[in-house]
């Protein structure tokens, strides 16, 4: 086991993806010489050179369309956009390229292109940089919606989304970037199909994703304190969700608590809640709660921004109304 970072772990699956396929580059806005706005990829140009590692224009919309045009020339690329919010310049790029051209092509068109973007709040960047869209895009037909939270998943996603032909999504919440454990030095490529369940438990089903498991982890912990047995599961694919996993931990639980950092309405929370009562309702015991992040810009003021996120009390206390 080695000592490490999300950053490096996320930096060491780029380092692998380069080393064994001459067909993988990074480009985007201060990848190279500066080392990513992030420090992800500090360290690659100088290993790779400025032929793999390329820094490009502040003009998502152009640099997201050459990746684009350079999947559909055999190349595997991954694309860096700083945030999340940045990516809405891409938007038609995204949307209406990248997403529908194997459709509109009838199956001739693969796009195998890796985006990476930085996402979530907590760290006082206000309502420009605080954004949570990966629900957003999780609603488009022609991507895959990947969120790493472990270590184990920073390293491999990426790996694996590089193998895929179709374009591939990937949110890395900003939070996690300094955090840090051990990682196997054997760690590889892993699977991007699945929910994985991060903590068993009997009583009641928690959701998350990305940043907020960690938030849904205190709170199971909190709860185990009063007695309460949560179960954490933590989805890791948001396109397509692992609904039976869902589903399957609710038949055990009879309860579900759904943990999501977007806003309330027609969010990611909404679609898992809609899910459970079509397909589970005789299963349970209380009605869904969700516990959101509040429906504002979010604030630059600390105390603010942590009001108006998903807080472990928040998931606790939700939690105990579906007890009651």
């Amino acid at each position: 086991m080695t000592k490490t970072t999300y950053r490096e772990a996320l930096r060491e699956g780029m380092r692998e993806a380069l080393k064994d396929d001459e067909r993988v580059f990074l480009m985007g806005e201060d990848v190279g010489r500066y080392g990513g706005c992030f420090g992800v990829s500090l360290g690659l140009l100088e290993e790779f050179g400025p032929d793999r590692i390329r820094d490009t224009p502040l003009s998502e919309s152009a640099f997201v369309g050459a990746g684009i045009g350079a999947a559909l020339g055999g190349m595997r690329p991954i694309v860096e956009i700083m945030t999340v919010n940045f990516s809405l310049l891409a938007l038609d790029q995204i949307m209406n390229n990248a997403a529908t051209l194997l459709h509109m092509s009838g199956g001739a068109l693969n796009v195998p292109l890796v985006i990476r973007m930085t996402t979530g709040a907590g760290r006082q960047l206000a309502a420009q940089h605080s954004h949570s869209l990966e629900g957003w895009y999780a609603h488009i037909p022609g991507l895959k919606v990947i969120t790493p939270a472990t270590l184990e998943d920073a390293r491999g996603m990426l790996l694996t989304a590089l193998r895929d032909p179709d374009p591939v999504l990937l949110f890395e919440h900003g939070s996690l970037y300094n955090t840090s454990g051990d990682l196997s030095e054997d760690a590889g490529a892993v699977e991007i199909d699945h929910a994985a369940v991060r903590r068993t438990g009997e009583d009641v089903t928690i959701t998350a994703y990305g940043g907020t498991l960690r938030t849904a982890l205190a709170a199971a912990d909190e709860l185990a304190a009063q007695g309460v047995g949560a179960e954490v599961i933590d989805l890791r694919v948001l396109r397509p969700l692992d609904e039976s996993a869902i589903l399957s931990s609710v038949a055990r639980t009879h309860r579900l608590v759904v943990v999501d950092e977007g806003w309330r309405s027609g969010s990611l929370s909404a679609e898992i809640a809609a899910r459970v009562a079509e397909k589970a309702l005789y299963e349970l015991d209380a009605p869904i709660e969700r516990v959101c992040t509040a429906e504002v810009p979010i604030p630059y003021a600390k105390q603010l921004e942590d009001a108006a996120l998903p807080q472990p009390s928040d998931v606790v206390a939700a939690a105990k109304r579906t007890m009651n």
